[in-house]
């Protein structure tokens, strides 16, 4: 795993450019400690930072096809290369290095553009074409790996992470104010857009040709989805059976490294079932991770104990406390280079602190298994609202929802008339494409009121759920309410905020990789095939996991409640002690010199916080946005990270100049 950073047609001359590089690649070599390259000619440069996990001794980017023709840089792992290599060898490539990376190179040679289809992998991959005297920018299906761009003078600038473009001389930051409008409403903004102005991320399953005529974007992969008559599987005897042939390869494949290969184990389902399958794989001693709290409410330590004591692992674990998430979230944010409405990624950074600890470059987790097999309340709280809408005026229909929080004390407690209130919102509009998730967007979306008036004129008429709506319209009709919903979460939620906030950001700040077989393409592709109740059935979500898992792992784990993963917030951003850096930027001088919030709608919230008032969830994602949003304009706007220095610049190991 790396990190990439290069430009296009810099007018600059070469040493300027090669200083440029050192500085672009020093600002992301968290991504890549072990090895660093960079590749210049007139037109364009390439740079990368490694972190060495395949092909330890040779796979120093940048890289060339054999005859010198097409360089590389590249960030992440291309688990099916071994096949690949195969196939390029049967058809007389040669090869001088046993890395995934130069198998790329010589796919693209071999096939151009379409090879990216063959790649079963996570990736972002950067190519000069010197014959062509193009550039050529991909990224993997579902965004496991970020690649941002940016426009600046002539030139074309692009970086695995945002502070690496803001090395390049000319950029100059600015906070989109549109971008925001997205974040307090879906949590993320809507690709290509990122939190700052002119800064667009390359999307998830598309790829980006840059030469001196064009820029132009191209999809070579979309989430599959199907109508109720072209579901593949409808069987959950022979679903189980395809499952475990697509599963068992996708934990063998992302096993293979000259590494040692780790997983995380909270205790829950998703992680649970992934050990299970590379115990069964490797037998082997494995290592195992989780992170637990000090506050009851959000730790699962108990069912982490039994999860370690069933597998038999080597296991570690850190325990997170409010102060903890308080006194990290700066560095939370310089790394996650978005607004946050959580604390949640907070102790992913911190367990994979403990990976890297432990000496550990790779860790398999279990992400995607909620979005692909109906797992979230989301899901379930749709399913009730459709049979809820049959019947408006019914008494009992909504108590359902008392099922999905029993972790929110107001939702325990509530009467059918308030829960009516509370999820009653655009109840009949059943035929919305969006309808899933109109509530929860609408609630979010009240983070906007704390905005100050300048921001709120900048965003205008700027509705952006009527936007999604407007263009989902047509392409989700005719499908069924969980496939609907799974589209949304898996192209709005699951890149844009759980592989990039979660997952991504917080490993590589550590320096490791993580890894998801169950974002193999191939199991999303089996997934959405599947027959809406063998994903979730009923109210039981993931019902084909669970049964194929039951005799395979503790049944208290099994078939125990779902609990979301969560953070603490209020007690992190309420404490006395809260640390110096956080309270001054929550400051009325703060505020008003960095101009985002009104400062009295933000000194209303602290109060209510600070007097121990009923605090809504709401509440505690608005002060969560509030101060992250403050953290990043500070970090990136103002530029309170000191410049690199002589002594912070990387060596490179390879240099070619041409």
């Amino acid at each position: 795993m790396c990190g990439i950073a290069g430009f296009y047609k810099s007018q600059e001359n070469t040493d300027t450019k090669i200083k440029t590089l050192k500085y672009m690649l020093s600002r992301i070599k968290h991504r890549g400690p072990d090895q660093s390259g960079i590749y210049l000619s007139n037109t364009v440069g390439l740079g990368s930072v490694r972190l060495s996990v395949i092909d330890l001794n040779t796979g120093t980017m940048p890289l060339s096809n054999s005859d010198e023709t097409l360089w590389i840089v590249f960030n992440g792992e291309i688990y099916n290369y071994i096949e690949l290599r195969k196939e390029l060898l049967e058809k007389n490539h040669k090869f001088k290095t046993n890395s995934d990376t130069e198998v790329v190179i010589h796919l693209y040679e071999e096939y151009g553009p379409e090879f990216l289809n063959k790649l079963n992998g996570q990736f972002a991959i950067a190519i000069w074409d010197k014959s062509k005297q193009e550039l050529f920018l991909a990224r993997d299906r579902v965004g496991i790996r970020p690649l941002f761009y940016t426009n600046v003078n002539d030139a074309f600038v692009f970086a695995s992470e945002i502070k690496s473009l803001f090395e390049f001389p000319g950029i100059v930051p600015k906070i989109s104010a549109k971008a925001l409008s997205e974040y307090f409403t879906f949590w993320t903004s809507l690709t290509p857009n990122t939190a700052f102005e002119g800064v667009f991320e390359v999307p998830p399953g598309t790829y980006m040709t840059i030469n001196a005529n064009t820029q132009s974007i191209s999809k070579y992969w979309e989430l599959p989805i199907f109508k109720p008559n072209e579901y593949k599987y409808r069987n959950v005897d022979q679903a189980a059976a395809a499952f475990e042939t697509i599963f068992n390869d996708a934990i063998k494949l992302r096993l293979r490294a000259d590494v040692q290969v780790a997983a995380y184990l909270s205790g829950g389902l998703d992680s649970s079932i992934t050990t299970s399958y590379i115990k069964n794989i490797s037998p082997d001693k494995l290592q195992t991770f989780s992170v637990g709290f000090t506050e009851k409410d959000f730790d699962e330590t108990s069912y982490q104990n039994i999860a370690v004591s069933y597998f038999n692992t080597q296991h570690s674990s850190v325990i997170c406390s409010s102060t903890d998430i308080a006194e990290n979230f700066k560095n939370v944010i310089w790394h996650s280079e978005t607004p946050l409405l959580r604390t949640a990624p907070m102790p992913m950074s911190l367990l994979a602190d403990k990976v890297k600890d432990k000496g550990i470059k790779v860790v398999i987790t279990g992400e995607g298994a909620d979005e692909l097999f109906g797992g979230y309340n989301i899901f379930k709280e749709t399913k009730i609202k459709h049979f809820w809408a049959r019947d408006p005026e019914s008494k009992y229909r909504p108590l359902l929802l008392k099922k999905l929080y029993p972790y929110l004390p107001f939702i325990e407690k509530a009467t059918a008339n308030v829960l009516k209130l509370f999820f009653g919102y655009k109840l009949s509009e059943t035929s919305s494409p969006i309808y899933s998730h109109l509530l929860r967007w609408n609630n979010t979306s009240r983070i906007n009121n704390y905005l100050s008036p300048k921001y709120k004129e900048t965003i205008n008429d700027y509705n952006p759920v009527l936007k999604v709506e407007k263009e989902l319209k047509h392409k989700l009709d005719g499908y069924d309410y969980l496939t609907k919903a799974q589209w949304i979460e898996l192209n709005f939620f699951m890149s844009g905020y759980l592989l990039s906030s979660q997952g991504d950001r917080m490993t590589m700040a550590n320096s490791v990789e993580g890894r998801y077989p169950f974002l193999d393409h191939r199991l999303i592709e089996f997934s959405m095939s599947l027959h809406p109740d063998l994903k979730l059935n009923g109210l039981n979500e993931k019902f084909l996991l669970k049964k194929i898992m039951n005799g395979r792992m503790p049944e208290s784990i099994l078939n125990r409640p779902k609990q979301a993963y969560r953070a603490p917030i209020k007690s992190a951003f309420s404490l006395e002690d809260l640390p110096e850096y956080l309270k001054s930027m929550l400051t009325n001088t703060k505020l008003n010199d960095y101009g985002v919030f009104n400062p009295k709608y933000v000194s209303q919230l602290l109060a209510k916080m600070q007097n121990n008032s009923q605090v809504s969830e709401i509440d505690n994602m608005a002060i969560t946005a509030i101060l992250s949003t403050q953290i990043l304009y500070d970090l990136f706007i103002n530029k309170s990270i000191p410049k690199l220095a002589e002594t912070d610049l990387i060596k490179f190991d390879k240099t070619i100049i041409e």
